[in-house]
């Protein structure tokens, strides 16, 4: 995918010299130790590197600073492995700007009930220092992740794990920039938000242009390039013809792979990160662009229909956290089309018009062309696919006027109960959670949209983490929602988050 940076997170020890010089050696020792192991698991996404041992608040200063100003630095692992005096924290933790993750742990993980003297109480006690430690970030206010475990524990590694992943998407927040070739469609009142507020609160840039100054791109591109780009389309994916002549057909396919060359090139020389198109904004575009969207999407870019840049940029933050992830089964651009209300069959079909990433397919990729309503172009090519099947979360950022708030809504995706023959777009189709009735009441009442960016690869605490990490609002929908309480949760957020 558009790479990202090779991010690193630090591991910072709290002490002080109370007990002595024999004591912080075996503390940086057992740091060590510690940081080797955890790394040795295989299952950080992201390298911890060892800091030396903070016992003074002019080396916590100075390692926070020089965490600030290290590039490949996505966060601070603190973790106080003796009582450390937290007024010595103060400064630091002030002028510290990057993701804080709070691990609250021990070296030991069993009490050594026949040899514990006061020696090793003195030295070994996380329990004291940590709630020290934990009370000042508190009382100061400052947003941060708290892992409890032994780190050693695979479940406590897997926290870990996770959190590097909402690290990035913390950091990298900053440098998503949204290229818009299209405005919001008329009178669509979701899609709409303050870009400012977002550039403020996210640090997005959302930039817009013509498209005929995409189009001048596309229109460069030579035929030597476009010729090559379809034949690894038809060496790739399954050609339906569907009754449609073969070179008819082919041109269609190579209208689409120049404009995916041609968006791309675009996007790389403004160094853009996702983008909007509308289908009421073609200029001089012979078709919608619908397969060039799809693959750029399964490179990496993020995607938003009919000016939705607050989707695309949700897009490409998930497909930023989740990138490289083992095993991941994909995000994708979503929207809610339509109900299925059979009594245990509920759920949405979501698709769109053409613009769903094929990273979430399951099966055969097949390439159609078909007529599209929408955009008074010539018959767009397409990918057309099955989604794969589990659990995922749906997520929607909303502009609320006075604020933003986040809605993750848990949902099972599901295999359609029958074919759709007729239909040739990349389908997803999904039951929210806890029900179909009350997901469905809950996210009206959220104010939740019809487009959504959608993972099988985080979690709900990952994006409510995410969400915190902001300082915006998250409302979760999952298995524990009811309206009764939804309903009073958004009068207290009314209240916090004004």
């Amino acid at each position: 995918m558009k790479a990202t940076k090779n991010y690193k997170f630090w591991f910072c020890t709290g002490s002080q010299d109370l007990y002595g010089d024999e004591c912080l050696r075996k503390v940086a020792d057992h740091s060590a130790k510690m940081v080797e192991g955890m790394n040795k698991t295989g299952k950080l996404p992201f390298e911890l590197v060892l800091k030396p041992t903070l016992i003074d608040q002019a080396s916590i200063r100075k390692t926070f600073n020089d965490a600030n100003n290290d590039p490949e630095c996505a966060g601070v692992i603190t973790w106080m492995h003796t009582f450390s005096p937290a007024k010595m924290w103060i400064i630091g933790l002030q002028e510290y700007k990057k993701p804080l993750c709070h691990l609250h742990t021990q070296f030991n993980e069993e009490i050594p009930y026949d040899t514990m003297d006061m020696d090793f109480m003195n030295e070994n006690q996380s329990a004291h220092g940590d709630r020290e430690y934990g009370h000042i970030v508190s009382r100061m206010g400052i947003e941060r992740k708290i892992i409890v475990g032994h780190w050693e524990n695979p479940a406590v590694i897997d926290k870990l794990a996770s959190w590097m992943r909402t690290a990035i998407g913390l950091m990298e927040s900053s440098h998503i920039r949204v290229c818009r070739v299209g405005d919001n469609m008329n009178n669509v009142a979701v899609t709409e938000g303050d870009k400012v507020e977002a550039q403020i609160k996210f640090g997005w840039e959302i930039d817009h242009y013509n498209i005929n100054d995409v189009v001048d791109v596309v229109n460069s591109v030579s035929e030597g390039d476009v010729n090559a780009l379809v034949e690894e389309y038809y060496s790739k994916y399954d050609i339906c013809l569907e009754g449609r002549d073969e070179a008819e057909f082919r041109r269609h396919v190579a209208v689409q792979a120049q404009q995916e060359i041609g968006f791309e090139k675009f996007l790389e020389a403004g160094d853009y990160h996702a983008v909007v198109t509308h289908f009421g904004m073609l200029g001089g575009l012979k078709q919608l662009p619908g397969l060039a969207i799809q693959r750029l999407m399964e490179k990496g870019y993020g995607f938003g229909a009919e000016g939705d840049w607050k989707t695309a940029a949700m897009d490409r933050l998930i497909k930023i956290m989740t990138a490289n992830m083992p095993n991941g089964k994909g995000s994708a651009f979503m929207e809610d089309y339509t109900y299925n209300f059979v009594p245990g069959k509920e759920g949405i079909i979501q698709a769109h018009m053409l613009e769903v990433c094929p990273l979430i397919a399951e099966g055969p990729i097949q390439i159609k062309c078909q007529p599209l309503s929408m955009g008074n172009r010539e018959d767009p090519a397409r990918l057309v696919f099955q989604s794969k099947t589990g659990s995922g979360i749906a997520c929607s950022l909303v502009d609320l006027g006075t604020r933003f708030r986040l809605l993750i809504n848990a949902v099972e995706c599901k295999k359609v109960e029958k074919p759709l023959p007729k239909l040739p777009v990349g389908i997803n189709f999904w039951t929210p959670e806890p029900s179909f009735e009350v997901g469905a009441e809950a996210w009206i009442l959220a104010g939740g949209a019809h487009h959504t960016a959608f993972t099988y690869d985080l979690s709900v605490e990952q994006m409510v983490d995410w969400a915190a990490g902001m300082g915006i609002e998250a409302v979760v929908i999952d298995k524990d929602t009811t309206i009764r309480n939804l309903k009073n949760e958004l009068r207290w957020n009314e209240i916090a988050f004004r």
